[in-house]
């Protein structure tokens, strides 16, 4: 099962003078990781270089931003996928110290900048959520409502017209079985609509 973190986590290391501030973050896609690299050269911006790896499905980025080629950007990304990660930004900041760490420096300094972020690091799997929609009579919603809290179901919409129209989210694994308790409370009353793809 993939994994992303609970929260940020910061490591700092010092090699040869040069100072590497690692961050690893929950991220959702490659627009939110620019900002949040924009933002660390606005925070630093003496920094030589804000090197930065994603793993966010399709859309995952290895960026050496100047240093060597494959010095930076891929050995974060390679810590991220060890670590069998999903949806997970690491950025390391670089202030330059003025000695030459060479090809192999480099990649061990940007590789153990993440490593050591990640050994603080929360991990929690990631629960892929399935979305429902369904009309009950009136008569049912608070019956549908204590079903829906007692397997921790999040209500995202309610509209009340000639019946009542709800849309939740769950655990993917857990809606079949809800979905069945369901069918049998509502002995044939509960009508199952389609998701849209404008649907909350």
């Amino acid at each position: 099962m993939p994994l992303t973190l609970a929260a940020p986590v910061h490591s700092e290391l010092i090699i040869k003078k040069s100072r590497f501030i690692g961050c690893v973050q929950p991220m959702a896609d490659r627009a939110s990781a620019q900002k949040v690299v924009a933002a660390l050269w606005d925070e630093h911006p003496g920094a030589r270089h804000v090197c930065w790896a994603l793993l966010a499905g399709g859309q995952s980025a290895a960026v050496d931003d100047g240093e060597p080629n494959g010095t930076a950007g891929r050995p974060m990304l390679d810590v991220l996928r060890h670590q069998d990660l999903e949806g997970v930004l690491a950025t390391v900041v670089r202030y330059f110290g003025g000695v030459k760490l060479g090809a192999g420096g480099l990649v061990r300094a940007y590789t153990d900048a993440v490593a050591q972020a990640l050994l603080q690091a929360e991990k929690v799997p990631i629960v892929r959520l399935a979305t429902l929609r369904c009309v009950v009579p009136y008569a049912m919603e608070g019956l549908l409502r204590r079903e829906l809290e007692a397997v921790g179901a999040s209500l995202l919409a309610v509209a009340h017209g000639q019946a009542v129209e709800l849309c939740f989210s769950l655990p993917e694994d857990a809606a079949a079985a809800l979905h069945a308790r369901l069918a049998e409370l509502g002995q044939g009353r509960i009508e199952w609509l389609a998701m849209q793809d404008d649907a909350v």
